[in-house]
């Protein structure tokens, strides 16, 4: 008896861990859908630092945000084509091998690329800086 009780305890536990892991705060969910009023389907994951974000498509392009716990929009990152990042960026990539690229639009109105090379996310300023 005691075995089954701390089973069900255990699975409990798991479900409502999981469950809260997908679900975000309500202020997460409204200052989401105050930024993005169009967009029903999505996704949210909690990262590792706290934060929400929310994985969708806007006109067939994905995208993601991120919120703090709080609801504060913290940015929007924007997948790109490799041809839509400056031409300082594409320079500083020469002769990788680039599997990913995005557009990042940060809170503070700073604008930052992102490229996935061999599974690492390297980040860059307009001017080709690395960060």
């Amino acid at each position: 008896m005691q075995k089954s009780l701390l089973f069900c305890l255990f699975f409990c536990g798991l479900f409502h861990t999981a469950y809260t892991q997908k679900t975000p705060p309500p202020a997460v969910i409204t200052a989401f859908q105050e930024k993005f009023q169009q967009i029903q389907k999505l996704e949210w994951e909690k990262e590792k630092n706290g934060d929400w974000e929310a994985a969708f498509k806007e006109n067939g392009v994905e995208m993601s945000a991120n919120f703090t716990p709080g609801g504060q929009w913290v940015e929007t990152e924007t997948e790109v084509e490799f041809a839509e990042l400056p031409t300082p960026v594409q320079t500083a990539l020469r002769g990788k091998k680039v599997k990913e690229t995005a557009r990042i639009q940060r809170s503070d109105g700073s604008i930052i690329y992102e490229a996935e090379v061999r599974g690492k996310d390297l980040l860059f300023e307009a001017s080709g800086k690395m960060l």
